[in-house]
C-alpha cells in the first residue's frame, strides 16, 4: 500500500525556454523570452528536427536533468533506476533519476541533480531514512515532516569522471562535465551527471524506494509503496558493460525483477552527435547494443513488447 510523503502545487514551478548552439567541439545554452509555468513548458515539448546533428542552433522547450548513480553493493557495481510512469507521454519506462530544471538553477544544474537525488532516491535502515551529503553540501530533507531521517548516518555523492565535449551555460562551462544530448522528439536539452553513491560500511539492512510524483487533480503528489519499491539495481562489469539482470533492495536482500516486456527512457537510446531521436528502447534491443557480433547471433531474434507493468 502506497503512502503519500508530500504534495506541492505545480503552478509554483517556472522555468525559461532555451536557445542551444552546438558544434563538433561543445555546446552552449542560454535562457530565451518569458517564464513558462509547468504547464506552458510541457505545451512547448513538440517535435523539432535538426539538418546537422553536429552543428545547429534551435530553440527548445526546458532544460532536464538525469543522475545516473553507481552503488557497490556486497562488492558488485550497480547503477540505480527508477521506474516511471510519463504522463506527458503514455508510457512507462525505467530512467534515471531525472528532473526539469528551475529558472533560477539553469545556470547551476549540478545543484537540481543533486536535489532529485534527495526526493526520488530513498534509503530506508531499520531506524531511520538517509540523509546525504554532496562534498560539504547536505541534501535536503524533503520528507522530514513524514519521514524520521538519521542523525548520524548519511550517504555520500561525489562526482565521477565527465564528457570528453564542454558543456557551457552562456560562457560558464558546466561544472562536473555533464553528458548533453537534445531530445528531438520533446524539444529539450538534457544533461545527465554520471555520479557514486557511496554508503556507510555498517550497513546490512538497506531498503532503496523510489518517491514517484503524480499530477493528480491539480496537485503533485509524492508517494513510496514498500510492496513496489520501484527503485532498480542494474548491475554491470568492470567494463561498464551492463548485465541482463535486474533486482530491487529490500531489508538488505537483492531481489530479481523482471525484464520481460521492459523499456527504458531514452537516455539509453543511442545518440547520434547532439541528438537523440528515440522516445524510448526496450531492454532487449539496449542489451543488444553491447554484444558481439558473435553474440547477437547466439541470441533470439528480440520480440515486441509494451510497457513495464
Amino acid at each position: 500500500m502506497s503512502t503519500i510523503i508530500a504534495k506541492r502545487n505545480p503552478r509554483a514551478f517556472k522555468t525559461l525556454p532555451l536557445f542551444v548552439e552546438a558544434t563538433p567541439e561543445g555546446l552552449s545554452y542560454q535562457s530565451l523570452g518569458q517564464p513558462l509555468n509547468f504547464s506552458q513548458m510541457l505545451e512547448r515539448r513538440r517535435p523539432v528536427e535538426v539538418a546537422d546533428n553536429r552543428r545547429f542552433a534551435l530553440e527548445l522547450a526546458n532544460l532536464g536533468v538525469s543522475v545516473r548513480l553507481t552503488l557497490t553493493w556486497q562488492g558488485r557495481d550497480y547503477w540505480l533506476l527508477v521506474r516511471q510512469q510519463r504522463q506527458d507521454r503514455g508510457d512507462v519506462v525505467l530512467k534515471p533519476i531525472s528532473g526539469y530544471v528551475p529558472s533560477h538553477e539553469l545556470n547551476l544544474p549540478l545543484l537540481t541533480a543533486i536535489q532529485e537525488v534527495a526526493e526520488e532516491c530513498l534509503l530506508q535502515t531499520p531506524q531511520c531514512w538517509m540523509t546525504g551529503r554532496f562534498g560539504d553540501t547536505w541534501l535536503p530533507t524533503p520528507y522530514e515532516n513524514v519521514l524520521h531521517y538519521c542523525d548520524n548516518t548519511s550517504f555520500r555523492l561525489s562526482p565521477l569522471s565527465g564528457a570528453a565535449r564542454p558543456v557551457s551555460c552562456g560562457n560558464m562551462p558546466l561544472l562536473e562535465r555533464p553528458r548533453a544530448y537534445v531530445h528531438l522528439p520533446t524539444a529539450s536539452l538534457q544533461l545527465v551527471y554520471d555520479m557514486r553513491l557511496e554508503l556507510p560500511g555498517n550497513l546490512r539492512q538497506l531498503s532503496l524506494l523510489h518517491a514517484d510524483e503524480c499530477l493528480e487533480e491539480g496537485t503533485l503528489i509524492a508517494r513510496i509503496d514498500h510492496d513496489s519499491p520501484d527503485l532498480y539495481l542494474l548491475p554491470f562489469d568492470q567494463n561498464r558493460r551492463p548485465a541482463d539482470e535486474l533486482y530491487t533492495l529490500q531489508q538488505g536482500f537483492l531481489r530479481p525483477a523482471d525484464t520481460r516486456d521492459l523499456w527504458l527512457a531514452e537516455s539509453f537510446a543511442p545518440q547520434d552527435g547532439w541528438v537523440v531521436r528515440d522516445e524510448r528502447i526496450s531492454w532487449r534491443d539496449w542489451q543488444a547494443l553491447w554484444d558481439t557480433p558473435e553474440q547477437a547471433a547466439a541470441k533470439p531474434a528480440p520480440q515486441c513488447g509494451g510497457a513495464a507493468g
